[in-house]
C-alpha cells in the first residue's frame, strides 16, 4: 500500500483537480460528510484510485451537527430495533479500540430515579442499559474502555450532574458511551486518512449531473466546468441524494441541539439521559463537552419542503428542550440562557411511517437507473460499515478488481496540531491551529475554521469576536500558496 501525505493543502486541491480533468478513476465518491469519506477510505484501502468532490466544505452537512456520540443504540434497544442497537455496538468497539481512540472518550450517562422519571421509564431504561452492556460483551470491548451499567446513589448521581433536582432523587442507572472530541473532526480525520492513501479530496467542486461513468462538475471558486470521468460512482450526499437521483424518495428529520454554558449546568461530569413525558425510546440528553459547554438534544421533527444549505432550529424546539431538561433541574435554565443552537437533517429513507421518530435508522445501499450506487440513511456510528457495504456494491456491478475491505483494523491518522497560546479568552482558538487547517485539514474560508476545524461559531457572540483574528491569520496562511 503506497502512502503519501495526508494533508490537504491549497496547492493539493489545485493539482488534484487539474488531474481530475484529465484522466479516469476506479471511484468517483460525490459528498464530503462522514459517509463520502468513509467510501472513498475505503475504496482507497482497497487500492482502488479515488476522488471525492464536495460542493462546500467537509462535514458541511447533517455531519457537523450530531450530538458528538459513538453510540450503542439505546433507542434502537427500547424500540426492538437489535439489529441496528447490535451495529451500532460492533462498530462503536472498532471505533474505541482500533480505529479513532485518540478522538473518542468514554461518557458516563445518568438516567436520574427523579418524580419527573417513572417507575416504568426506570424499568425500561435500565433494562436497555442491561441489554447494551449485553451488546458491548458480544462486541468484546474491554471494561476498561467502556464501564458496564451500575446503579448509583442519590448523592453520586448530584455529583455527577450537580444542579439535578434533589428533591425526590433516588438515585439513578449509569452506563457509559463513546464521545467524540467533534464530528466534524472525524470527518476531516476520515478524509485525511483516505488522503494519505492516494484519495483526491476536491472540496468546493459541486457535482451538476451524475452517470454511471463519472459526473459533470464545477469548481465553485473559479466557476469552471470539468467533466470527471470514473469506472464506478457513488452518490454519498445524504439529505441531497435526491437532488441527484428523482429515483430516491427521502424523508428528513430535523434534529435540533441547544447550546449551554456549563457552569449554568454546574459543570456536570455525565449526561443527563431524560425520558420524554410518555415515552420509553425517546430521550433529550444533556452532553457536556470538553470546551466547557452542554449540548442539550435533540429533537426529531419531519421536515418536508426543499432542502436548506443549513437547517435551522425553530423557536418551539428550543423551548421543548428547555422544558424537558427543566423537569429534572432544581433551577430552570432560562431562554436568554441559551447560547447558541443548531440543526441537521437526518437523511431517513422513506417507509411510510406516520413519524420520522418510527423510521428506522438502518442504512441502505442500492443502484441507480442511470448506474450509480446510491448509500442513503444510517447514521455516524456506523458509518465505515455504510462504506464497506456501498463499495462491495460497486464492486461488485462495475467488475473492478479490488481488494477486501481493511478499514475495520485501519487505524485514522493523528492531527498532531503544533501547540501554541489561544489568541482570544476563552475560546479554543491558537494561531498553530488554524494555520494547520489550512496547511492540512482542507480549511480555505474563516467559516471552515469557525464552523468546522473549530466549533467557535455555533455560539454568535463568541463568532463575532473570533471573525476578524481568525480573518487575518487565515489571509496570512493562504497567501502562501499562492
Amino acid at each position: 500500500m503506497t502512502m503519501h501525505s495526508p494533508d490537504l493543502d491549497p496547492a493539493r486541491r489545485r493539482r488534484d483537480l487539474t488531474r481530475s480533468a484529465e484522466d479516469e478513476v476506479d471511484v468517483l465518491v460525490v459528498g464530503g460528510g462522514i459517509t463520502g469519506a468513509g467510501v472513498a477510505l475505503d475504496a482507497a484501502s482497497r487500492g482502488l484510485s479515488v476522488t471525492l468532490i464536495e460542493a462546500h466544505d467537509l462535514a458541511f452537512g447533517t455531519s457537523r451537527f450530531s450530538s458528538k456520540l459513538v453510540h450503542g443504540g439505546l433507542r434502537y434497544l427500547a424500540t426492538g430495533d437489535f439489529a441496528t442497537a447490535r451495529e451500532s455496538a460492533q462498530e462503536r468497539h472498532l471505533l474505541m479500540t482500533t480505529i479513532a481512540p485518540h478522538l473518542i472518550r468514554s461518557l458516563p450517562q445518568l438516567l436520574p430515579f427523579v418524580p419527573g422519571v417513572t417507575l416504568t421509564q426506570r424499568f425500561a431504561g435500565a433494562a436497555g442499559m442491561m441489554i447494551g452492556d449485553v451488546l458491548r460483551l458480544q462486541a468484546r470491548t474491554p471494561h476498561a474502555t467502556l464501564p458496564g451499567p451500575r446503579l448509583v446513589s442519590a448523592r453520586t448521581a448530584h455529583r455527577m450532574a450537580p444542579l439535578l433536582d434533589r428533591t425526590g432523587l433516588h438515585g439513578g442507572m449509569v452506563t457509559h458511551d463513546g464521545q467524540l472530541v467533534d464530528d466534524a473532526r472525524l470527518v476531516v480525520t476520515v478524509a485525511r486518512t483516505a488522503a494519505s492513501l492516494g484519495a483526491r479530496i476536491l472540496t468546493r467542486v459541486r457535482a451538476l449531473a451524475l452517470s454511471g461513468d463519472g459526473a459533470d462538475a464545477e469548481d465553485v471558486l473559479t466557476g469552471e466546468r470539468l467533466r470527471i470521468r470514473a469506472r464506478s460512482v457513488i452518490n454519498a450526499t445524504g439529505v441531497w441524494a435526491g437532488t441527484l437521483d428523482e429515483q430516491i424518495r427521502l424523508r428528513p428529520s430535523r434534529g435540533t441541539h441547544i447550546v449551554l454554558d456549563g457552569a449554568d449546568l454546574g459543570h456536570p461530569n455525565a449526561a443527563l439521559t431524560i425520558p420524554l413525558p410518555g415515552s420509553i425510546s425517546r430521550y433529550v440528553f444533556a452532553l457536556p463537552q470538553w470546551d466547557g459547554r452542554v449540548y442539550v438534544g435533540l429533537t426529531d421533527e419531519d421536515a418536508p419542503g426543499p432542502i436548506p444549505d443549513v437547517a435551522r432550529p425553530t423557536e418551539g424546539e428550543i423551548t421543548f428542550l428547555l422544558d424537558t431538561l427543566n423537569r429534572v433541574m432544581s433551577t430552570p435554565i432560562r431562554r436568554d440562557q441559551v447560547r447558541g443552537a443548531y440543526a441537521g437533517l437526518r437523511p431517513l429513507v422513506d417507509s411510510g411511517d406516520d413519524i420520522t421518530s418510527d423510521i428506522s435508522r438502518r442504512h441502505l445501499v442500492t443502484a441507480s437507473d442511470a448506474g450509480f450506487v446510491n448509500v442513503l440513511g444510517g447514521k455516524l456510528t456506523t458509518y465505515r460499515r455504510m462504506a464497506q457495504d456501498a463499495v462491495d456494491l460497486t464492486v461488485r456491478l462495475r467488475g473492478l478488481t479490488a481488494a477486501p475491505s481493511l478499514t475495520a483494523s485501519l487505524r485514522l491518522v493523528d492531527a498532531a496540531v503544533p501547540a501554541s497560546a489561544p489568541l482570544l479568552d476563552g475560546l479554543p482558538l491558537t494561531r498553530a491551529g488554524i494555520e494547520f487547517a489550512v496547511r492540512a485539514e482542507g480549511a480555505l474560508t474563516a467559516d471552515d475554521v469557525l464552523d468546522r476545524r473549530t466549533r467557535v461559531g455555533l455560539v454568535d457572540a463568541d463568532r463575532a469576536r473570533a471573525v476578524p483574528v481568525v480573518t487575518e491569520l487565515m489571509t496570512a496562511a493562504l497567501s502562501e500558496f499562492d
